[in-house]
């Protein structure tokens, strides 16, 4: 049994007496392998004292120093990976392919964020009026704080946290209860890259300490990953109380294929964006919007496909791992009742599987439903499990209306070998990230990741040129050297000559 505790000013913090903890599992096996430790009010304040103090020190530290520890932080990663990928299977539960891949994408942001000196470039412009010169620049916001889910517990984090360091602020990360090994891993992982105690804390808990790095005045920015619900609650409060905000919501994502398109294609991208990381993916396809012409034909391959993946143990080399509590699997199967009693129909039913593993897991295996309609809550709720649904509609205008008409717009696709149907579908769709017979549109690290509507509450996406933009605030200077010519009183607004 292992307890994970806090990490604070560069060690594990000591265990109070009077700890509150939360209980850790295996969830291919459903066995108790330790317990994490809940922060209290003031854990959480002595965790954003110590990154407060770090500040000034990190931020006045040279861009090619920060950018030295970010390039051995890289190349630690990138020999030790395998090792993360290890602990987010036994905590997490996806398969160990899909783990090494979220460390993967995570890692580009590292490597975008070595280049840092270039995007942290200001302006500047001679002679802007007569001997007057201005420069802009920009500086760290000071203490951030994210907040990530447990569904990536490397990737999401990584989505921030390089960019803050690389622009000189510090870090307090909370990560998710239900796996909270991999924060410390990492932040054990900074500290032998270089990186000063301080400028990288974990603390773990629950909502008293969300609700402390939500208000308390020291922190300056909020990022924040999980369900819309909470999303909105993270953006209201943290706004209220000062702080730049970016909070990124649930989803609802939709893939409309066309009757020209390759069947094949659709049915394999169907399948790995529906039923991978068990559906427990921002970015998953929920709804397959498939055209009247061809939906026989297309959910006959779906459910072809289905049938063939193998469910169980994440290191035993299986397609799909299982859920990550067992709350959320009883959660995940009352959604597939709640389908059947509407009257959709169940074409692979993942309720009761056979899997590979030991142990009573958490597991759901791959579902799917066909002849779902709009107002089923198989369709209208983020269920973030296995479950995949067609719903079939009567050519390009009826689809683009259904998936515009969501509340959410995080991520969606459309498949056809019609470049004119992919082009107005790119302008129509009100979705913030597309792809175009590509089911999983997660952009690459220097462009920016987040949705749009109850997809996101801030106006500022993740990574890329935005999120230098979000750790960072603009100055402008403007200024003269003494000469006696401009000199005397004028109470009128300064104007430019």
């Amino acid at each position: 049994m292992t307890t994970i505790t806090h990490w604070i000013d560069g060690a594990p913090a000591p265990i109070a007496d009077d700890a509150r903890r939360g209980e850790l599992h295996n969830p291919a096996t459903g066995e108790r392998t330790g317990e994490v430790l809940l922060a209290s009010r003031a854990e959480t304040e002595a965790a954003i004292a110590s990154a407060a103090a770090a500040f000034p020190g990190w931020r006045d530290t040279s861009l090619s120093k920060r950018v030295s520890v970010l390039f051995s932080f890289r190349e630690l990663l990138n020999s030790r990976k395998e090792e993360l990928a290890a602990i987010i299977t036994a905590e997490q539960g996806k398969v160990l392919a899909d783990a090494l891949g979220e460390i993967s994408r995570g890692q580009e942001v590292v490597e975008f964020a070595c280049g840092m000196p270039h995007l942290l470039k200001g302006g500047h412009t001679e002679n802007a009026s007569s001997g007057v010169d201005v420069h802009s620049l920009r500086q760290p916001v000071g203490v951030s704080a994210i907040i990530s889910p447990f569904n990536f517990p490397a990737m999401v984090p990584m989505w921030f946290f390089p960019i803050a360091i690389a622009a000189g602020n510090t870090v307090v990360l909370k990560p998710s209860e239900k796996d909270p090994s991999a924060a410390n891993w990492i932040a054990a992982l900074w500290q032998e890259a270089g990186l000063p105690d301080g400028v990288f804390t974990v603390v773990h808990g629950d909502k008293e300490a969300v609700d402390t790095l939500l208000t308390d005045e020291r922190v300056a920015s909020v990022s924040f990953v999980g369900s819309t619900p909470i999303a909105r609650y993270v953006y209201e409060t943290a706004t209220a109380a000062g702080k730049r905000v970016q909070a990124l919501g649930g989803a609802k994502n939709h893939m409309l294929v066309l009757p020209d398109a390759d069947l094949d294609l659709a049915a394999d991208a169907a399948v790995n964006a529906g039923y991978g990381a068990a559906g427990e993916r921002c970015m998953a396809i929920s709804a397959v919007v498939a055209v009247d012409s061809i939906a026989d034909a297309l959910v006959e391959k779906i459910a072809e496909r289905t049938r063939t993946l193998r469910t169980g143990d994440g290191t035993r080399d299986t397609d799909m791992g299982p859920l990550i509590t067992a709350a959320h699997r009883d959660k995940v199967t009352g959604y597939i009742d709640a389908g059947v009693e509407a009257g959709a129909t169940l074409v692979v039913d993942g309720r009761s599987p056979e899997v590979d593993a030991d142990g009573e897991g958490f597991f759901v295996a791959p579902t799917l439903f066909d002849a779902v309609t709009p107002e089923m809550s198989i369709y209208t709720d983020e269920i973030f499990g296995p479950v995949l649904s067609v719903v079939r509609v009567a050519g390009y205008d009826e689809g683009l209306e259904l998936i515009n008409a969501n509340p959410y717009g995080n991520g969606t696709a459309i498949f056809t070998n019609d470049g004119g149907a992919a082009r107005r579908f790119e302008n129509e769709v009100q979705v913030g990230m597309i792809g175009v017979n590509v089911p999983i549109p997660v952009p690459m690290a220097y462009y920016s990741f987040g949705g749009w509507k109850n997809s996101l509450f801030g106006d500022t996406h993740a990574h890329g040129t935005e999120g230098v933009h979000f750790f960072t605030r603009g100055k402008v200077v403007t200024k003269r050297w003494l000469d006696p010519s401009h000199g005397g009183i004028n109470l009128g607004f300064p104007t430019n000559a």
